[in-house]
Formats: structure tokens, C-alpha cells, sequence
């Protein structure tokens, strides 16, 4: 069995998360994607919409889909969980020939900062979605994404139109709200 995991904080989900799904799905010889959305990312202090809420908007967009499993596994644990604790997780659950690993291009600049990265890296196949013409190693794996788009621009901008029509209004609402207070 291989398994692939991808862990964001989707906050809020967007065109280019849902890219990074379609084309895992199509290109890597897996039996399962595993998403997680982080209790919070642990290079940050805070999230915008809680935990709960995203992973709301997570099974909405990708619950139905064929070899995917929406993980409540990271907010569970009510902190911020480092991928190595949630990978370890997954292979006890799973016991996989293989484990990719899905990352956008963006993190590749603080991947050696990852806690444990030097076992982490032993126990995955680094997957990287590509983003705002990073150059992605050769050594690495790469899912060709061809979408713009940044959670922190949505946030920030209230810009939605990067947001999948499935949880459109939801996130709408949600992000008007909490700017509004």
C-alpha cells in the first residue's frame, strides 16, 4: 500500500489546494491521500478560522472522493502537530510500502527547520506542488500546479475567487464577519 498526506492549514481552502488534490489523485501511484488540516501550523501563532471550521470546509470539498480520507488526526490533538509525529501516526495505521509527503514549493525554504527533519526525511518521498515559479529540486518529486493563489491574499484581501464554489459561501461569510468585528 502507499499512501500520500497532505497536511495545510486551509484557511481557507482554495483553487490551488484543490489542484494539489486533483493532481496527487491522478499522478502518484497511491492507494490513499490523506488530508490533514493542522490544529495550527507550527511556525505560526494563531489560525484564522478555527480548527473545526476548516476541517468543515476540507470534507466538503474532498470527503467523496475516491482514495481519500479527511484526518481529524492533527486537530485532535488540540496543538500544533509537526508532520513527523502525524506520518508516524499513518504508517502504524496504515504499515505502507511508501509515504509521500505533499508540500508546496514555498516551504522548501525552511524544510531543514522541520522538527526532525533529518528522520523525517528517511521515512517519506518529498512531494512538491509547485508555486510562483520556485525551483523545485530535481531531486524531488514535483506536481505541476498552475494556480496563483495564496490563503493569506484570500484572508487578507477578502479575494474569493480562488475559492472552490463548494465552500464559496461559507468563507465568504466567515472572512466578512471576522474583519467586520
Amino acid at each position: 500500500m502507499n499512501i500520500a498526506i497532505f497536511g495545510g492549514s486551509f484557511d481557507p481552502p482554495h483553487n490551488a489546494h484543490d489542484a494539489i488534490v486533483k493532481a496527487a489523485l491522478l499522478n502518484l501511484k497511491i492507494d490513499k491521500l490523506i488530508i490533514i488540516p493542522t490544529y495550527l501550523n507550527p511556525f505560526k501563532t494563531e489560525f484564522g478560522a478555527d480548527p473545526k471550521k476548516r476541517l468543515v470546509w476540507c470534507e466538503a470539498l474532498w470527503q467523496n472522493l475516491d482514495k481519500v480520507e479527511i484526518s481529524k488526526f492533527e486537530i485532535e490533538q488540540n496543538r500544533a502537530v509537526p508532520s513527523l509525529e502525524s506520518v508516524l501516526h499513518f504508517k502504524k495505521i496504515y504499515n505502507p510500502d511508501i509515504v509521500y509527503l505533499i508540500i508546496g514549493a514555498d516551504q522548501l525554504i525552511n524544510l531543514e527547520k522541520w522538527y526532525k527533519f533529518k528522520v523525517l526525511k528517511k521515512l517519506v518521498n518529498f512531494v512538491v506542488a509547485s508555486r510562483d515559479d520556485i525551483e523545485i529540486p530535481s531531486n524531488l518529486q514535483k506536481l505541476n500546479i498552475n494556480v496563483k493563489i495564496s490563503s493569506t491574499k484570500v484572508r487578507n484581501e477578502l479575494d474569493f475567487c480562488q475559492v472552490p464554489k463548494a465552500v464559496l459561501e461559507d468563507v465568504i461569510k466567515f472572512y466578512k464577519e471576522k474583519n467586520a468585528r
